[in-house]
């Protein structure tokens, strides 16, 4: 028999709002050892999600440019200056969640068999992915869930046969 989504995902997400500042969103994702979460709008509906690389390339952009490399020495060495005085007053604004999150939300459904859900993943690049029951998420599905199916003999042998 097929493994489905609903027997390897996690079932409690926790979900941060879009008006969280970045820095709140860190703090989060540290204090419950995760490395993404999906963002909820003022109602509850999950309209994107937040990763610890979305907080790192929104700090990396702020502090560096591709167009560095045509800059003579003294140019790079005044534009990084400017870079960083703006990043600092930047620093005093505080920037969002909602600025930073991806605002896609991929899903499958909960009898989706996982090996499409691996194919998903892999040929999207993404290391989560939500489960959904009639439109609403009922879990997620990490890279971390995925290797349960290599660990778990039993799944696994599930997961070979062609059902």
């Amino acid at each position: 028999m097929t493994v489905l989504a609903y027997e390897i995902m996690t079932p409690s997400i926790k979900a941060v709002p879009q008006s969280w500042t970045m820095d709140r969103l860190a703090r989060f994702l540290t204090d419950n050892e995760i490395t993404g979460s999906p963002v909820t709008d003022e109602s509850g509906e999950i309209v994107g999600i937040a990763t610890l690389k979305d907080i790192t390339e929104f700090r990396w952009n702020a502090t560096h440019s591709d167009a560095d490399k045509e800059l003579t020495a003294e140019e790079h060495k005044e534009a990084r200056r400017l870079r960083m005085v703006l990043f600092e007053e930047m620093g005093k604004v505080p920037v969002e969640v909602r600025d930073i999150m991806t605002p896609i939300v991929l899903s499958v459904d909960e009898t989706t068999p996982v090996r499409d859900i691996a194919n998903i993943m892999m040929n999207e690049h993404l290391h989560r992915i939500f489960v959904t029951r009639d439109s609403k998420i009922t879990g997620i599905i990490t890279t971390y869930d995925m290797l349960k199916i290599v660990s778990d003999e039993e799944l696994t042998k599930r997961c070979a046969r062609n059902d």
